[in-house]
């Protein structure tokens, strides 16, 4: 977006019209336009020293180290935002405020831990002042900065060389591992002065670290659900088992596929409540035949109520979806929004039905819409 393009998408009002809509909608998609492109550009621009860092991070973890993030200001709540990323992926971690680090905070750092260090410019005082003092603890330190900066021009021919030196900031030269964004500037410049692409830039690149580092130990699902046991996270990866209101041999009567549709409805209504489909199983085996459901039922009454004396196995649904025992929530949820499957019968390691999952039940979870 240039200079001009963002004049022209310019919030503007007067007494008459108000603001001017359609010009703010188009200032919000140029500014999401840069950052995308700025995040474009930092992931183009990854190299061996990302590695290098997951690499500190998984290391730390694995021998029982914390991972502790500082920064000031905006570089500071992103770094609240990593630091809490890290550890639900079970990296032990926390934000430490650079300024309150030197009244007490600096007893939090230990010889096993991993410094990540904020600062765009990387010459904010305080956090290089930090940095400092555990660079000569000899703490891996990760900093994030923009990168190397050129001097400024200069008329004086002696220092044209200076001019197109790159310099190195402060904070990179303490570092282990410096990571750098090389934004080109923030989006919204030059008629707004806020750090956007930066922060984007910044919080996607902890993001990365945090993921990788995950990987890098073989963090699962299972480890997340343990740290996420509330909320719709926590609930998507239950075990689908915990979630059965319909087991079988408790309140779900199995059908057998020999009888006839007016003999398994009978079956079927000797529990009080049951799903919306009945479970069919095969006579001889006992494993899955298929799901005759509430809506086929009523579709065969319509067609002919003849048909009730029809063997269920001729009209019920054969080899429907299912999911394993041990499947999680996210899978059914998969499962109902893909192929709006309100009933999923729920089956172990040989097929043999062990309830139904009814999707009221997702419902009343809140994750997935009536």
């Amino acid at each position: 977006m240039t200079n001009a393009d963002m004049t022209n998408a310019r919030t503007t009002t007067n007494s008459t019209s108000g603001p001017d809509l359609k010009t703010e909608l188009a200032l919000a998609r140029a500014l999401i336009d840069e950052e995308a492109a700025a995040l474009r550009h930092l992931a183009s621009g990854l190299d061996e020293r990302f590695n290098a860092a997951v690499a500190l991070i998984a290391t730390c973890a694995n021998e029982g180290g914390t991972v502790l993030v500082t920064g000031l200001g905006k570089s500071g709540l992103i770094g609240m935002k990593i630091s809490a990323t890290l550890a639900s992926l079970g990296i032990a971690s926390h934000s430490v405020h650079p300024s309150e680090a030197a009244h007490g905070d600096l007893g939090r750092f230990r010889a096993k831990d991993v410094v990540i260090a904020l600062s765009y410019s990387g010459e904010t005082d305080e956090v290089v002042n930090l940095a400092s003092i555990l660079h000569q603890d000899e703490l891996p330190i990760i900093s994030i900065t923009n990168g190397q900066k050129t001097g400024k021009s200069t008329t004086n021919a002696s220092d044209s060389s200076e001019a197109n030196t790159p310099r190195v900031s402060s904070l990179e030269r303490l570092a282990t591992v410096a990571l750098t964004l090389n934004i080109a500037g923030e989006a919204g410049e030059p008629e707004f002065i806020a750090p956007t692409s930066s922060t984007t830039a910044t919080l996607a690149l902890g993001d990365a670290l945090a993921l990788a580092a995950a990987r890098r130990r073989s963090f699962t699902d299972a480890d997340f659900a343990r740290r996420h046991p509330g909320g719709s996270l926590g609930g998507l990866l239950r075990p689908v088992s915990e979630l059965l209101r319909f087991v079988a041999g408790k309140n779900l009567p199995l059908v057998p596929s020999s009888l006839t549709v007016l003999e398994a409805l009978t079956t079927s209504a000797s529990v009080a409540r049951r799903p919306g489909a009945m479970v069919i199983v095969d006579t001889a085996t006992g494993k899955l035949a298929g799901i005759f459901t509430d809506g086929d039922l009523r579709r065969l009454v319509l067609r002919d109520a003849s048909e009730l004396t029809r063997p269920i196995a001729e009209v019920m649904t054969r080899s429907p979806r299912t999911l394993q025992s041990d499947a999680l929530i996210k899978d059914a949820v998969r499962l109902v929004r893909e192929h709006r499957q309100d009933e999923i019968p729920v089956v172990d390691e040989a097929g043999r039905p062990v309830g139904v999952l009814d999707v009221q039940d997702l419902i009343a979870m809140r994750l997935v819409k009536d």
